[in-house]
């Protein structure tokens, strides 16, 4: 025989030749479907093709008659082989077969599973070799008693962590809290359990701490999905009834979207308890979904419930002290309250619907504003409402109006900002808007109420007519936007309109 065949004949056997076209589909199949374990796969394949490498060598020395060591060379690669193959059944197996049917095993059973095939793979080997295995198990378990005894922590950890796993205590993603540690579970792993919490902090929890010890899984309830209740708590001076406080934080956040607050369970105001010190102690319970951003939505929900209290004129309570001043800004006082008369007249003066005013009927009309702030993404008005008889003044921000059609489809008309003023139609005829406008940012605004207007008309009646053309025009001109609408077309019969529209001013305050 030559050198040739007597090296080829050691090294190839019939299962060679196999064994590498299965490496090869393995290695394709976890190549298309798993691209996230591709540093993995190289690796093994690399590993594979080293122990292919190595029996070559094996086969060489065995050529040069270097028997015993042609025979250890050999047996190491091939151990070596093994390993690699059954690294990528493992992969295969628990990574692409299993989850196609649904089926996800925790990690660390992958790798008992793996290293329970790599001990069976080596004594097998090792029996093939002639050795016992009957005194190589003895000795084991002699070695394994000893290496328990003195690693029983570490053990410990160990099966805490397949524990945890197995029974789906926890899992990546959760959100835990331990004592008073919050965060996120980022990895299982075999000794401890990694968690992030908001602080950009990685705690590390020892698994056998987390088996002997209880903790909470934030968010999670059977067959719900993840999100978990918060409350946010304020005060109210006793005064005022608790159903309107409880009504109007209700429907302020009820009628606005707020990233991460859940729609079901819906958000409810309750009344938590009556202090001593004169105020109602309340608080609004809503489920958060993204728990991550607890503090920032439990702020922008405190600025939709103080917006909607200052809007119906209720300031929140905070606890009093009498402190005996002497007082020398009175001066001051009045010029600032002077200096924000003027600025109301000014933005008054803008409103066409007042333009017929005097300065002492824009003072007085200024100085019954109400001051109605808005959080971004609250419903300042919607479309069909027959009770909102006011007018808005914006001062600051920018609102959206939109119109919902019939077939519920949604129709942005315009964007209005700071100087322009809506709800003139609903103030002075009591129509149902035609539009609904929200909060497209945090929206400042003053707000008419009939009641001023009622005064006014009642003491001048001839503004009536002048307020009834200046309707009459902005109404056309929403029709135009609305509707698309030439601008001959939607200003046809105007003066039969500004007739009807008179008539439904004088009707509406009564006058004669």
């Amino acid at each position: 025989m030559s050198f040739w065949d007597n090296m080829t004949g050691y090294i190839w056997s019939d299962v060679t030749f196999p064994l590498l076209l299965m490496v090869v589909c393995i290695a394709i199949l976890l190549l298309h479907f798993r691209r996230e374990d591709r540093a993995s796969l190289i690796n093994t394949v690399s590993f594979f093709l080293i122990c292919l490498f190595g029996q070559f060598i094996s086969g060489l020395l065995h050529a040069l008659e270097y028997l015993r060591a042609a025979d250890v060379t050999h047996e190491v690669f091939v151990i070596g082989a093994g390993i690699a193959v059954i690294r990528l059944w493992g992969l295969l197996v628990f990574r692409i077969v299993l989850p196609a049917v649904k089926v996800r095993p925790p990690r660390i059973t992958e790798d008992i599973f793996v290293i329970i095939a790599y001990v069976a793979w080596f004594m097998v080997r090792l029996r093939y070799a002639g050795l016992d295995l009957g005194s190589i198990l003895a000795t084991s378990a002699m070695i394994t008693a000893v290496v328990a005894f003195a690693m029983q922590d570490t053990l410990g950890n160990i099966l805490g962590g397949l524990a945890l796993q197995l029974d789906n205590s926890i899992e990546v993603g959760d959100w835990i809290k331990v004592d008073d540690i919050a965060g996120k579970v980022v990895d299982i792993r075999w000794r401890s359990t990694l968690v992030e919490t908001r602080n950009w902090e990685t705690v590390v929890f020892p698994n056998s701490q987390l088996m002997k010890n209880k903790f909470m899984v934030l968010g999670r309830r059977t067959d719900q999905p993840v999100q978990w209740r918060r409350w946010v708590c304020f005060n109210v001076a006793l005064e005022v009834a608790p159903t309107r406080v409880v009504s109007l934080v209700e429907e302020s956040i009820l009628q606005t979207d707020i990233a991460n607050v859940a729609k079901t369970p819906a958000p409810n105001c309750v009344l938590m308890d009556m202090d001593a010190k004169g105020y109602a102690r309340y608080a609004l319970r809503y489920w958060l979904t993204d728990l991550l951003p607890d503090d920032p939505t439990d702020a922008m929900l405190r600025w939709h419930i103080m917006s909607a209290l200052q809007r119906a004129g209720i300031k929140l309570a905070v606890e009093e002290h009498s402190v005996h001043l002497t007082k020398e800004n009175e001066k001051y006082d009045e010029l600032v309250r002077q200096r924000e008369v003027m600025l109301r007249i000014k933005t008054l003066r803008r409103v066409e619907l007042f333009s017929q005013l005097n300065e002492t009927e824009l003072t007085g009309l200024a100085q019954r504003l109400r001051y109605s702030p808005f959080a971004k993404g609250n419903v300042i008005t919607r479309q069909g409402d027959t009770h909102s008889q006011w007018l808005y003044i914006i001062i600051n921000g920018e609102a959206e109006v939109y119109v919902d059609a019939p077939t519920g489809k949604r129709r942005a008309v315009r964007t209005l900002g700071r100087g322009d003023f809506f709800g003139e139609m609903g103030l002075m005829t009591g129509a149902p808007r035609v539009a609904s406008v929200i909060a497209k940012s945090d929206v400042e605004c003053y707000r008419i109420d009939k009641d001023v207007v009622e005064e006014l008309l009642h003491a001048r009646p001839s503004i009536a007519e002048e307020i009834s053309h200046i309707l009459v025009t902005r109404r056309a001109e929403l029709d135009v936007a609305m509707q698309d609408l030439d601008a001959t077309g939607a200003h046809k019969d105007l003066s039969q309109q500004r007739n009807e529209i008179l008539a439904t001013i004088k009707r509406f305050f009564s006058l004669s």
